[in-house]
C-alpha cells in the first residue's frame, strides 16, 4: 500500500513518462502533516508532557513514643504470709474446751477449739522479743474497722506515732478487733501480712484482714482466750 507518491512532469512528445516516485511512509508523513490545517503549529509545538502529581509519603519518625518498643512494666514484688500460716482445720484432742480460743506464741498458730475433735488453725504474728505475754483472758469487745489510739509508751518509743488514727485499710489494727480483758492487747488484723508468723509485735497478736473477719463472725464477747 502506498501513503504517498510525487509525480514528475508531464512527458512531451516522443518521450515516456518516468514511473511515480513512491516515498517511504516515514518520509512522506511529517510532509504530509504539513499539509494540514494547523500542521506547522502541531510540528513546530513540543510535546507536552503530563505531570503526574506523586502522593506524599509520611515518613514515620522513629523517635515518636508510638514507634518506641513497649517497654516492659518491672513486676510489683508483693509480699505475702508463708503458706504454712494459712487457715485450715486440724485434729486438737487438748484440754481446753468447744469455742476456746488457744494462742500458740511459739508456733505462731493461734486455735479456735470445734465440738467435733478438730480445731480451726489461723498463723498469727506475736510480740517481738520483750513484749511476749502470756495468760487467760477472755473478750469483752469487739469492733469492726476500729480506730487506733498507740498507748502512750509506744508512742514514747515511736515519736512519729500519731495520737490517733481512725479507721480503715490503712490503719494497722486491720478489719476487725477482739479486745482481750482490761489489757491493752488485742486480736486484731493487719494491712501488713507478710508480718504473720513472725514476732514483730508490741504484744497483740496480728492476723490477716480476711482471717479475723471470719474468726470475729465465729466467736463472741465472753469468749476465753488462753495464751500460752
Amino acid at each position: 500500500m502506498l501513503t504517498g507518491a510525487l509525480w514528475s512532469e508531464p512527458a512531451t512528445a516522443g518521450q515516456v513518462a518516468p514511473p511515480p516516485l513512491v516515498l517511504s511512509p516515514n518520509l512522506t508523513e511529517p510532509w504530509m502533516l504539513q499539509l494540514q490545517p494547523g500542521a506547522a503549529r502541531r510540528a513546530v509545538a513540543p510535546a507536552q508532557r503530563r505531570q503526574v502529581q506523586q502522593p506524599q509519603v509520611r515518613r514515620a519518625n522513629w523517635w515518636s513514643r508510638r514507634m518506641e518498643p513497649a517497654r516492659q512494666q518491672p513486676k510489683r514484688q508483693t509480699r505475702q504470709i508463708a503458706p504454712q500460716f494459712l487457715p485450715t482445720i486440724v485434729d486438737y484432742n487438748g484440754p481446753y474446751s468447744p469455742g476456746t480460743i488457744v494462742i500458740d506464741t511459739n508456733t505462731r498458730f493461734l486455735y479456735l477449739v470445734q465440738s467435733d475433735g478438730t480445731a480451726r488453725r489461723y498463723g498469727v504474728g506475736v510480740g517481738k522479743p520483750g513484749f511476749e505475754w502470756a495468760g487467760t483472758h477472755k473478750v469483752t469487745r469487739k469492733a469492726e474497722w476500729p480506730d487506733w489510739r498507740p498507748p502512750a509508751a509506744m508512742r514514747k518509743r515511736r515519736p512519729d506515732l500519731p495520737v490517733f488514727m481512725a479507721g480503715g485499710p490503712q490503719n494497722p489494727m486491720g478489719a476487725r478487733a477482739l479486745y482481750l480483758g482490761s489489757t491493752l492487747y488485742r486480736i486484731h488484723g493487719s494491712n501488713e501480712p507478710w508480718t504473720i508468723g513472725h514476732a514483730v509485735s508490741s504484744g497483740c497478736i496480728r492476723m490477716r484482714n480476711e482471717d479475723v473477719m471470719d474468726l470475729y463472725e465465729r466467736v463472741g464477747v465472753g469468749t476465753k482466750v488462753h495464751v500460752i
